[in-house]
């Protein structure tokens, strides 16, 4: 019975020995994770260069559209006895059109006819004397042709008394080197044939066609 014992105990303690080596080995064995990389920093996208922008041309007429075909694009000059008229822009209207009516009422012109001519315009006086046009001179000084019948500068009550205007002229008057900018409106019942304009002064004279006659 002794001898069965010592067996029984001497096979208790070798299984014991098992199990904790089998646990340090298991321990040993034990690795712990790898740390996580951290996922590299995403690159920024360049910056979009933006497109530039194409300026707009500029509209400085609409004869097309009443059939007159430019020879030469404006801005147009021309210049008498030391007077210069520069044409920068023209727009013809139907006189009771929305914009017609608009600059019309806008700065009181008197008149009617078929069509509203409005112009933007820069005189220049390169001359040694005053120039001027009003009750002291009422002599004209340039005009514009589309055909048989004339041009009528119509007039801005709104403006009547205020030579110079910038908006809408009437009276005007330049020393010697003085330059005006400004806008003025014409009355026109006639037909388009071609388009010229005419500077006169002191004798002299320049005319230049913008549309020319049409050939016979």
């Amino acid at each position: 019975m002794n001898k069965t014992m010592m067996k029984s105990i001497l096979t208790a303690t070798m299984l014991f020995s098992v199990v904790l080596g089998n646990g340090a080995i298991t321990s040993a064995a034990t690795v712990k994770p790898a740390a996580t990389a951290k996922p590299a920093a995403t690159a920024k996208p360049a910056a979009t260069a933006k497109p530039t922008a194409t300026p707009l041309p500029i509209m400085r007429d609409n004869l097309s559209k009443y059939g007159l075909k430019k020879d030469i694009e404006l801005p147009v000059t021309v210049t008498a006895g030391g007077l210069s008229y520069t044409l920068e822009k023209i727009m013809i209207y139907d006189f009771n059109s929305k914009d017609a009516q608009g600059l019309i009422k806008k700065y009181d012109y008197q008149g009617t006819g078929k069509y509203f001519i409005w112009t933007k315009i820069t005189v220049e006086n390169k001359s040694k004397d005053t120039i001027r046009q009003n009750v002291t001179d009422l002599s004209e000084k340039w005009r514009l042709l589309f055909g048989d019948e004339p041009t009528a500068p119509a007039m801005p009550k709104s403006s009547y008394y205020k030579p110079n205007s910038k908006e809408a002229v009437w009276d005007w008057s330049l020393a010697p080197g003085q330059k005006l900018s400004t806008y003025q409106a014409y009355i026109y019942s006639g037909n388009f044939n071609w388009f010229y304009i005419k500077a006169k002064y002191k004798g002299a004279s320049e005319s230049k066609y913008i549309v020319n006659r049409p050939v016979e």
